[in-house]
């Protein structure tokens, strides 16, 4: 954990190892999010798509899922 001081200008030092671990280059975006009491730095993601890729991964295609449960739905109406 860094601590650091608030400038005149409101202005804070971001520390070097931080900076580097989460790529804070010079002219960075950082969102400053209020949690209630507790501020928060975040990065802004530079491809939020790519970084989000993945996350979702599963067992087969969802596509193929969505078909099978519409070709059930088909069904259920047609014995109507």
């Amino acid at each position: 954990m860094a601590t650091v001081r608030v400038s005149a200008k409101g202005w804070v030092v971001i520390p070097a190892e931080l900076r580097r671990k989460y790529q804070i280059e010079p002219g960075a975006e950082v969102t400053i999010v209020d949690y209630g009491g507790v501020l928060a730095l975040v990065p802004k993601m530079r491809d939020p798509v790519m970084n989000a890729r993945g996350t979702l991964k599963g067992d087969g295609s969802l596509t193929r899922e969505l078909l099978r449960e519409r070709a059930r739905d088909k069904n259920h109406e047609d014995r109507r």
